[in-house]
Parts: structure tokens; sequence; C-alpha cells
């Protein structure tokens, strides 16, 4: 199993947000030099952010990106979620009959790893990066 880089490049970018002093914005060129990105393709990582509402962008000249929500409320399922969609990892190819058993190990195995997923904070990934960086954990 395997997200796309798309996701990556969410999870990294929603850290660099949290990161930011309370109010703070940042525009796509700034987030998009950080990871070594196109602007372009962040811009469409962002707007998906932004219809999952993670993020909220501000227009104009001072505009930018910044967290919709309050830090604390934002999981690793979240992101994921915004960029992969819901549709599950596994699907049974063969419905001769009800209940596929492999199907059903798959599905019990997936809705563990979302849990796991909706506990882990990405503030806690952030605090962590700072520490690790000299930072003040922000």
């Amino acid at each position: 199993m395997k997200y796309s880089n798309a996701t990556n490049y969410a999870l990294h970018t929603m850290v660099q947000l949290i990161r930011l002093p309370r109010d703070a914005v940042i525009g796509v060129q700034e987030l998009a030099k950080a990871q070594q990105l196109s602007p372009t393709y962040l811009s469409k990582i962002l707007t998906k952010l932004t219809k999952a509402g993670l993020i909220e962008s501000t227009p104009g000249a001072k505009g930018g990106y910044r967290l919709a929500r309050g830090e604390r409320n934002i999981s690793f399922f979240d992101v994921i979620q915004a960029i992969e969609g819901e549709s599950h990892l596994f699907d049974c190819t063969l419905h001769r009959h009800e209940g596929c058993l492999i199907e059903k190990v798959m599905r019990d195995a997936e809705a563990n790893m979302k849990q796991e997923l909706q506990e882990q904070l990405l503030v806690d990934i952030a605090k962590q990066a700072g520490q690790h960086q000299g930072g003040d954990g922000k």
C-alpha cells in the first residue's frame, strides 16, 4: 500500500502551516519553495486541503494560507482523507457470495490503521520538528 506523493506534500505543508505564528499567512510560492515543488502543483494540493476545511486562503497581495481550525484538531487521517478521498484500500473482486473473509481481514486492518492515523496529531510532529531544528517547537 502506498499513498500518493500529493499526500506526502500535503502532510509536510500542514506541518509547515502549524509551525507558523497564530493567524500568520504564508504564500504558495514560499510553501512550494520549502519543498522544492512547483507552485502550480502545490496549489492543487492546497485547493483540496481548503475544500476539506483544513486550511483557508486569504486573497490579496499580503494573502496566503493558514490553518482553518485549531492545530489540535488536525490528524494525519484528516489530511490523508482530504487528498486521497474516502475509498477503501481493498475491495474483494470475487463477489460470488456474501461475506468475503479476505475482505473482512483487510477492512479490519484498514479500520485499525484509520484509528491510529486519527489519533496521531500533526501538531505533535510539528513540535518534534521544531526541536530537531533547534526551533521553539511552534
